[in-house]
């Protein structure tokens, strides 16, 4: 194991390379911030292309976490962990555990969950040798798939878009552009037939366009993602991988909205001046995909569905606010949601540093 520790001047507190040879693992830990209490984050597994590719993927999602926990009112700060390799040959028990005892070796400062390529099965190996493990099977006293409520939560994103750019939450007859029906895109897609939406798809992996048309006949399927993105919509919702707004997508949208899914959405820092400058509303993805931290989250005190729900339907009024200030100040949505998250961070977290020290004795006397 490679530990990095970077100081205050640095965004991320740790970066810890895991290496294990006989299990095969390849795998980075980042802590972006405890400031708000222990740094909580999923864990991808993807065939990354190199070493340097699965950095920088894990920086920027740890990152977003950390601002994606203040926004959802959390006392927790921001982590990511991805391993290396194809999940379907790579994954199994050895290296799972492996990876365990890298997460138990950090004291708590990282939580890991479910995130692309793992499950609540996967966490429950993790966790026979880590306690610092959250998004469980039910069966194991977790909370199950956290899918639901993650899109749940961009359905209330969707909402205060929808008020905030038309006068109303309605979304009945608005086309709206789901590119990625896996976990997550599939049950927005379920959430916006019930709303009344008219839902075009699109998706790299045929089986699942084909379980959404066996659900939805009436969802519309386009060719290819450049279709997709051709297409007259009221709303896109980007709920694959990253980077998919590039300057030359977000020219030729027709959208008026753009929430989805996706984690770090934006392929560079200005394009959200530019989805501003053409007049879309873009809703921040880390403000609006926070259901299913919520979710895993609130797992660690002992789950309810109930309690959780609640907390993530307040995804509708943090967007509100996000647009207040947005138009307040006259910039981006997504400055005005980073000054929410950082503002919080800043505040609360010098509570917890002062509790810290009223913690620790002075001159052997407390």
């Amino acid at each position: 194991m490679r530990t990095v520790m970077f100081d205050s001047d640095s965004e991320h507190e740790q970066v810890v390379f895991c290496q294990d040879g006989r299990s095969g693992l390849k795998a980075i830990i980042a802590v972006y911030s405890t400031a708000l209490g222990p740094a909580l984050g999923g864990t991808r597994f993807y065939p990354y292309e190199s070493e340097e590719a699965a950095l920088a993927d894990v920086l920027a999602l740890s990152r977003g976490m950390a601002y994606k926990s203040a926004l959802a009112g959390l006392d927790l700060g921001g982590g990511k962990a991805v391993i290396i390799g194809d999940p379907a040959q790579d994954k199994s028990e050895a290296l799972l555990r492996a990876y365990g005892a890298f997460v138990a070796s950090l004291g708590g400062r990282y939580i890991t969950a479910c995130d692309v390529g793992t499950f609540p099965a996967d966490m429950d190996l993790v966790a026979r040798e880590c306690a610092h493990v959250t998004g469980r099977s039910v069966e194991f006293g977790g909370a199950g798939d956290s899918s639901i409520l993650t899109a749940f939560g961009v359905l209330q994103g969707l909402f205060a878009a929808a008020e905030h750019r038309w006068g109303g939450p309605a979304l009945y007859g608005r086309r709206v552009g789901v590119e990625g029906v896996g976990k997550v895109g599939s049950r927005l897609v379920d959430l916006l037939a019930e709303n009344g939406a008219a839902i075009v798809v699109s998706d790299v992996d045929t089986e699942a366009l084909a379980r959404v048309q066996a659900k939805h006949p009436d969802v519309e399927v386009a060719a290819s993602r450049a279709e997709l993105i051709a297409a007259d919509l009221d709303v896109y919702a980007p709920c694959g991988l990253g980077g998919v707004l590039t300057p030359e997508i977000v020219d030729s949208l027709s959208a008026a909205v753009v929430c989805g899914a996706a984690n770090n959405q934006l392929a560079d820092d200005g394009v959200a001046k530019q989805l501003h400058d053409r007049g879309i509303l873009y809703v921040p993805d880390y403000s609006v995909n926070s259901g299913g931290l919520v979710q895993v989250a609130d797992e660690i005190g002992g789950f309810s569905f109930a309690r959780a729900e609640a907390r993530v339907r307040g995804v509708r009024d943090t967007a509100r606010r996000i647009f207040e200030l947005a138009d307040e100040r006259a910039v981006p949505p997504v400055t005005a949601a980073d000054l929410l998250a950082e503002q919080r961070m800043r505040e609360v977290g010098a509570v917890r540093s002062l509790r810290a020290r009223l913690a620790t004795p002075v001159g052997g006397v407390r």
